[in-house]
């Protein structure tokens, strides 16, 4: 019986021994797990991005179950394997290691993905692309040369400010070009300001700029004209090409600086005719049956002197079988022998009566209580009506539709 009794008592002990070191290890496991998740939820001191980033997708998926009102943290995977150090302030900031180390790539979480945002420390380039300017590498066949300025009106001093910037792709007749410009505010003609000249170059860049005083009531009447000529080594000066700009489309005022830019046109050197000549252009549009005129600019008028000119325009009539169809006019510009219009007017014709419609335009003059007077007229048609430049006109504008065709034609007083 002691023998029974000192073996149940040792079993016992044994038992009881298990069972504490069972408990102990039990309550010391939680604590452990305890301390781990406390550890995770404090600031850190020091922690290795490399862990984290492993655990990332199980962090995401229990933050999605949890729901937690706090927002966690995620280094960015820019920064993976870089120490942090703790700050007295809780703030991290990342040791300076490498100053010249380049970000590396890698998986981009969903919080990175936010509003199409990306990591930090790397730039987009297509968010900083500019918009090509065309203007400097778009020259159509032919061209001879483009000139970009720039005007302001000072509406206080009465002061137009033209600044003349540059001038590129010109086609000089020799190898060398010396270029410069000379400015005009038409219908002004005997005074002119000049540009400096740049010696051997294609592409001068001017940046100069020009004062022309001008009241605010003429302003709009008024026409600019650039003439870029090339200076040889004689001294002599070549017309390259010139720009002419009226005004009186643009809203000029001091807070509005345009900047312009017009490809050079060559200039019509034959002298004018005895009435003086008309430029327009013509265009039919086949599809929407729409015949368009621009009428550009007149030279060499021969205005009435006997009485003071109120203003020039020019009629422009459609005509069908010599029957009066429509008729519209230009704005009337104060009497100047050379007046720029730039205007666009717009006819209804069938394909159809092609063959028999012609134009007829007509450049009047406005007197103060006296008759308008015809200072000439030009008729542009197929050829029942025309012959020579103005059927080659019509012609070319039926064979190239949708297309403006430019041309200079000479006034007759024949009606």
């Amino acid at each position: 019986e002691q023998a029974v009794a000192v073996a149940g008592g040792i079993i016992g002990g044994i038992l009881l021994f298990v069972l504490l070191g069972i408990t102990t290890y039990l309550l010391w496991k939680k604590i452990f797990r305890l301390f781990s998740y406390e550890k995770l939820i404090n600031p850190v001191k020091t922690t290795n991005a490399n862990a984290i980033f492993q655990d990332q997708a199980n962090s995401e998926t229990q933050l999605k179950s949890t729901r937690s009102r706090s927002v966690p943290f995620i280094i960015p995977p820019t920064l993976r394997g870089r120490d942090w150090v703790h700050l007295t302030n809780e703030e991290q900031v990342q040791e300076d290691r490498d100053p010249y180390m380049t970000p590396q790539s890698g998986p981009r979480s969903s919080f990175h993905s936010l509003a199409g945002a990306y990591v930090v420390g790397t730039i987009n380039p297509d968010l900083y692309k500019f918009p090509e300017d065309k203007s400097e590498t778009d020259f159509p066949d032919g061209n001879i040369g483009r000139l970009w300025f720039s005007i302001e009106y000072e509406q206080e001093s009465e002061r137009l400010l033209v600044s003349l910037i540059k001038v590129r792709k010109l086609q000089p007749l020799a190898d060398s070009c010396s270029p410069f410009v000379k400015i005009y505010l038409l219908p002004d003609e005997r005074s002119y300001l000049q540009s400096k000249t740049k010696r051997k170059t294609l592409n001068p860049q001017f940046d100069e700029n020009f004062v022309f005083q001008v009241s605010s009531k003429m302003l709009l009447q008024r026409t600019l004209k650039f003439l870029v000529y090339h200076v040889d080594k004689q001294k002599k000066h070549h017309l390259l090409g010139q720009v002419i700009f009226p005004l009186k489309n643009e809203a000029l005022t001091e807070d509005n600086k345009l900047v312009i830019w017009r490809d050079l046109e060559k200039e019509n050197l034959e002298p004018p005719s005895e009435h003086g000549d008309i430029q327009f252009s013509l265009s039919y549009n086949d599809y929407l049956g729409r015949l368009t005129v621009v009428v550009l600019r007149a030279r060499g008028l021969k205005l009435q002197e006997e009485s003071p000119a109120v203003g020039v325009y020019v009629k422009v009539s459609l005509m069908n079988h010599n029957k009066f169809i429509k008729s519209k006019k230009t704005a009337a510009l104060l009497g100047t022998p050379n007046p720029v219009y730039n205007e666009t007017f717009s006819f209804k014709a069938d394909q159809t009566e092609l063959d028999t419609a012609s134009l007829s335009l007509s450049v009047l003059q406005s007197n103060k209580g006296e008759k308008t007077l015809l200072l000439g007229r030009v008729v542009v048609g197929p050829f029942m009506y025309t012959r020579g430049k103005e059927l080659e006109h019509w012609n070319e504008m039926i064979s190239k539709p949708k297309e403006l065709v430019k041309r200079w034609h000479a006034l007759c007083h024949s009606t």
